[in-house]
């Protein structure tokens, strides 16, 4: 499945933090100033701070403080980013591509992006040897119909969570890639969705280099940046 991408894409590695909530919103930003015509389309990647992103969903739920509590009791910072979806956890381990483009109409394909951009991503990790594919699986933190998961020994795991921002004239497709290290993120996730009162399997947080060991987020960078230009031409 194909959707229209910008003919070119400017290449941006944010190389330092801004703070963990800070650069959850700069995709925002972002996609406000390419709306405007301010900024090219682009490609966003950088290495997040540990965060926990609670959906607005989350914010309601009785466990809410107690879930920030023990967010910050596991050294993750915890935040409310302005999409849905329920709590999705990362840290330095984790790539995180925002992809931010003009767009006339940009809710003709909003739902077709979700199935384009887990292909994508899918392809670019059996690229690096996963055995990946494109699906909820049950039991999953921040559920959704077009996560990236991968096969191993020891079952699937949840790989890449999406998600994305229309507004009248330009669209951001923002994806959070788990590589390396993916204790941590599983142990948080276990604290603060048991505040929540969410059910849900541990054992289907991982990532890419628990599949593929020695795996690394530099390397998974470059597979993305190769898979988008099949599509596209990268300005770097």
């Amino acid at each position: 499945m194909s959707v229209h991408l910008a003919p070119e894409l400017v290449v941006r590695r944010q190389t330092e933090t801004l703070g963990a909530e800070a650069d959850l919103n700069r995709g925002l930003d972002l996609l406000a100033t390419v709306r405007a015509g301010q900024d090219p389309a682009l490609l966003r990647l950088y290495r997040p701070q540990p965060t926990v992103a609670f959906g607005q969903r989350d914010t309601r739920m009785p466990g809410f403080p107690d879930a920030r509590r023990a967010a910050l009791a596991r050294s993750f910072v915890p935040a409310v980013r302005r999409a849905g979806g329920r709590a999705a956890a990362y840290h330095r381990g984790c790539l995180i591509v925002d992809h931010i483009q003009p767009e006339t109409d940009a809710i003709a394909e909003a739902k077709p992006r979700f199935r384009f951009f887990g292909e994508l991503f899918t392809a670019a990790l059996a690229s690096l040897g996963v055995d990946a594919g494109v699906g909820e699986i049950a039991g999953e933190y921040c559920p959704g119909e077009f996560s990236v998961f991968g096969r191993g020994t020891a079952g699937t795991v949840k790989l890449v969570g999406t998600a994305q921002r229309v507004v009248s004239g330009a669209w951001l497709f923002s994806s959070v890639i788990v590589v390396e290290d993916s204790a941590p993120i599983r142990e948080v996730l276990v604290d603060t969705y048991a505040a929540l009162g969410l059910d849900w399997d541990p054992r289907t947080a991982g990532g890419a280099a628990d599949l593929v060991p020695g795996l690394t987020v530099d390397a998974v960078e470059d597979a993305v940046l190769a898979a988008y230009a099949a599509h596209t031409e990268l300005v770097r």
